[in-house]
């Protein structure tokens, strides 16, 4: 954890000088502005940390504030410093190109002041629009068809969700609205796959107690994801609990005999105490041989190894980057980063984008989403 927490303030203080720099060279500025804005970015750059301090000696108030200011400029510099880039790359290939070709192209070169306050305006834009955007839950709907839904049974409905957040930022009235398209959807079976939680519990009080104005007929199951450990496993899967769902953690169940559940901690808890570690192929053969069987796993990574075990796994973690282009880093990463595809055998992996965001309360090209999956029984082949 301490390699992750120095190579990320490295980063994000390289980020801040880059723009710094960027600043310095576009609007000359006096002493005493250098250092505000140096100070300022300092502050930015401890920002994580110092928001986590805060929340946990309970100075709440200001640690939602802070996340607000914080995160937003997280968003924003990201933003800034990606189009900053895309402007790097053109002067550069303008440069290859002057001396290729042996001819002027100064002309087509912008400014230093235009490679600074473009990118400032375009970044603060999509900031806007990306704040909107993630209050904007899209409901995603797939049809999958089986045989082997008992004969009784037309069609479950499952509703999923994931990284939702909970939080310092996502709180009742992001809550509300999340729940008012679970409801909508009127699910047979309600699944969370991870970080439904973030940060510090203790001061949640009625949140749990609105995931329970929701009692779907064959009931609700969740996982832990990363945040789950970040956030305290044991408070963690107490708030989960509370708020209705059963936590598969390593373990299966059948449900009202029409499928099998299983779910699987994420490999993060292999860092933390009370991991529980088991193979999916050897979790998925305690299972009733026959049956429609639904594997829950946070991260959209398929084990080989349980090829032919599962028909469906349910993932999500990658938030589609959240941030475009940050989904370009994520999609190198894990390939099958959002949607429903076919891997191994005849199973399919479902990947949420997500339903809360983490850090930047901003999504870009990514909405959040809220997924209803309708499981229907094949008939006559059709």
């Amino acid at each position: 954890m301490s390699f992750f927490l120095i190579t990320f303030f490295l980063l994000y203080g390289g980020i801040h000088l880059y723009a710094f720099l960027r600043v310095r060279a576009a609007v000359p500025l006096g002493m005493s502005w250098n250092v505000g804005i140096v100070l300022f970015m300092v502050l930015m750059t401890l920002a994580p940390a110092i928001i986590r301090i805060s929340e946990r000696l309970g100075f709440e108030v200001f640690a939602r504030f802070f996340s607000y200011a914080g995160y937003l400029w997280m968003g924003m510099l990201f933003l800034f410093c990606s189009c900053s880039i895309v402007i790097d790359l053109y002067r550069l290939l303008l440069t290859l190109g002057q001396f290729l070709l042996r001819t002027e192209l100064s002309t087509f070169k912008p400014s230093v002041r235009l490679m600074f306050f473009i990118p400032f305006i375009v970044s603060m834009l999509i900031t806007a629009y990306g704040y909107v955007e993630a209050l904007r839950i899209r409901t995603e709907t797939v049809t999958i068809k089986t045989s082997k839904l008992p004969a009784e049974t037309d069609k479950l409905r499952m509703v999923q969700i994931s990284d939702v957040h909970i939080g310092l930022i996502v709180r009742e009235k992001r809550i509300r609205k999340i729940l008012e398209h679970v409801k909508l959807a009127r699910p047979d079976i309600l699944i969370s796959t991870g970080d439904l939680v973030d940060g510090q519990l203790d001061r949640l009080d009625g949140i749990s107690e609105l995931f329970n104005e929701i009692q779907p007929t064959y009931g609700k199951y969740a996982i832990t994801g990363n945040h789950e450990f970040y956030a305290g496993l044991e408070q963690a899967t107490a708030f989960t609990k509370k708020a209705g769902f059963t936590i598969l953690r390593g373990e299966g169940t059948t449900v009202a005999g029409l499928l099998n559940i299983a779910g699987v901690d994420d490999r993060t808890g292999r860092y933390y105490d009370n991991y529980h570690d088991i193979s999916e192929k050897a979790l998925l053969r305690t299972l009733e041989n026959g049956k429609f069987t639904i594997l829950l796993k946070h991260r959209p990574l398929v084990d080989r190894d349980a090829a032919g075990l599962f028909d469906l796994q349910l993932s999500g973690h990658t938030h589609k980057g959240q941030i475009f282009p940050f989904s370009l880093v994520t999609k190198l990463y894990y390939p099958a980063d959002s949607g429903l595809m076919n891997v191994a055998g005849d199973a399919l992996l479902y990947v949420s984008r997500g339903t809360g965001t983490w850090g930047p309360p901003v999504r870009f090209l990514s909405p959040p989403e809220v997924t209803v999956i309708d499981i229907q029984r094949e008939k006559n082949g059709l």
